[in-house]
């Protein structure tokens, strides 16, 4: 092998290359894109993430934490995240996560509650529950007021509140058999619902809130008058016996009913959410209201049993008035004890129909009734004979009612104004004025001497018992041979008046002999009516 020598200076220089970086970056790269793509999702995450609201109850019967849906429009929109117990321990508060679309609709008047199969009143609902599970139900507001913690309701709402109609506000002394989706009738036709009822603050009342539906809402004007039309409205007055019911879901579950008087003329729809007052019965809520009322007193010296406030006020027929209290109190002058009824009168209601006709009322008042105040009217028709007496209204009620009536021959009497309410005269009832009538008559035969009249009426039947002892002793034979005798003249009047007898052929002969005596006379009538000369020159024989 040739030894090969080189020479240093020949040799190639060596040149430092730099060490390359790109197995070191394409390491990083991998955990930096995932860091990358993690963080964007995180941030899509939390950007898409929806509220989370609490939501407080009284009990988390059917609620599960995981489990349990909020449903809009039986639409999901959240689902329950946790289930705790308030610091007090007294309500359950849950949390819930919404869906973020929903974030707008998280106002203060949006509602919660749980859904599950309910029995209330009448209806049924939540049967799908049995299956699917028990969920918490949403109702959307309609404030601008934003809110992330609720008070969940204890029942369903009646009514929705995206559901078209109006609400109204009805004030009742109490609320009877009423409830909370108790029907509301027009015409008999069921339009709407009781939605709420609450005690008024000063306790003298409560106010219901009732929503009719629409179209039916516009026939709520501002003349509508509101009535209970709960169960069997069954009255019993002087008016005789009533029964009224608007249906049976009425009669089960309560009910109002609404109408409009027929005599009033056309109003405006009334707003949303005004106050009405709530009658206790049809018959009240359709009575116009009184713009004239006249306070009086009467005073009755008789039992008023069977009289009882409402009682009605009555001139002939028309209802005047209505009795409002009855007292018991002692006459200053005779120190009897006397009844003072209090009553009400409407003197608007009798001048209505008095007004057309002005020549009667001027006959009968003396005056011009379109001109005379309510008082002086009265003062008029009191002067003129008018009087208050108690009159039976029904015979099976055993009802009374004030009749108001002209009464002839009365004393002369006046309204006491002296007095507060003013006293109007009074007169006996019919009954009252039968039963002085008896007892005058028995106080009168009281006066009598019975006892000497009874005397008297023995002896004259002594008397008489010696008369009839008389007459058969003495007059009985006399009278019976005057009957034989009779007899005997009436056997002989017999024989003679006998078809056979000679009195009958004689009389029988006797009329042959007068017919026979008309005939001639007839015939010689004739013949002088044929000649009249005959009387002057005789007969003459008639020539051949």
């Amino acid at each position: 092998m040739a030894d090969v020598s080189l020479d240093p200076g020949e040799l190639p220089e060596a040149v430092a290359v730099p060490k390359s970086r790109s197995p070191l970056m394409l390491v990083w790269l991998v955990p930096l894109l995932a860091l990358l793509i993690g963080g964007w999702l995180a941030v899509k995450t939390i950007m898409e993430q929806g509220p989370t609201i609490t939501i407080t109850f009284k009990s988390a019967e059917g609620i599960e934490a995981g489990k349990t849906k909020l449903k809009y429009k039986d639409v999901e929109i959240g689902k329950v995240t946790t289930v705790s117990l308030s610091r007090d321990l007294r309500q359950v508060v849950v949390t819930a996560e919404l869906a973020k679309s929903f974030t707008p609709h998280l106002i203060e008047d949006t509602t919660f509650w749980v859904v599950r199969a309910r029995v209330s009143g009448g209806s049924v609902s939540g049967l799908g529950t049995l299956l699917s599970g028990a969920y918490i139900g949403v109702d959307v507001g309609k404030s601008s007021n934003k809110q992330r913690a609720f008070a969940g309701l204890d029942v369903p709402p009646v009514i929705q509140i995206d559901t078209p109609g109006r609400e109204f506000a009805l004030h009742s002394d109490d609320l009877g058999s009423l409830d909370v989706g108790s029907p509301v009738f027009f015409r008999r036709l069921q339009v709407g619902q009781i939605k709420s009822y609450e005690l008024d603050k000063d306790g003298d009342g409560v106010t219901l809130k009732v929503f009719v539906n629409e179209p039916y809402d516009k026939y709520v004007t501002t003349n509508t008058r509101f009535w209970n039309a709960s169960g069997v409205d069954l009255t019993l007055d002087s008016g005789g016996i009533r029964l009224q019911t608007q249906s049976m879901v009425s009669i089960l579950l309560g009910g109002i009913a609404f109408g409009t008087p027929l005599d009033s003329y056309e109003r405006p729809a009334a707003d949303a959410n005004r106050e009405f007052s709530l009658f206790a019965n049809r018959e009240a809520a359709m009575k116009n209201p009184e713009t004239e009322i006249i306070k009086v007193a009467m005073i009755f010296n008789e039992s008023v049993r069977g009289l009882a406030p409402g009682a009605p006020l009555d001139f002939r027929g028309i209802e005047i008035g209505e009795v409002t209290a009855l007292h018991a109190d002692v006459d200053p002058n005779s120190k009897e004890v006397i009844i003072i009824a209090e009553a009400n009168l409407y003197p608007e209601r009798l001048r209505a129909r008095l007004r057309g006709n002005v020549a009667l009322t001027r006959k009968m008042l003396g005056g011009d009734i379109n001109q005379a105040k309510p008082e002086s009217m009265t003062e008029l028709m009191v002067e003129k004979g008018l009087r208050a007496r108690l009159q039976t209204g029904n015979l099976l009620t055993g009802q009374l009612y004030i009749a108001f009536d002209f009464v002839p021959g009365t004393p002369k009497a006046r309204i006491d104004r002296s007095q507060t309410p003013p006293v109007m005269p009074t007169v006996p009832s019919n009954m009252t004025a039968l039963q002085h009538s008896v007892a005058s008559i028995i106080k009168k035969i009281d006066g009598m001497p019975l006892e000497q009249i009874g005397a008297n009426l023995e002896q004259t039947l002594k008397n008489a018992s010696t008369l009839m002892k008389r007459l058969d002793t003495e007059l009985t034979p006399e009278a019976s041979k005057a009957l034989a005798e009779a007899s005997q003249t009436l056997k002989s009047m017999e024989r003679l008046l006998a078809a056979e007898s000679p009195l009958q052929q004689d009389a029988r002969e006797a009329m042959r002999e007068l017919t026979r005596t008309a005939q001639a006379f007839r015939v010689l009538a004739d013949y002088l009516e044929r000649h009249p000369e005959a009387l002057l020159r005789g007969k003459q024989e008639d020539q051949p």
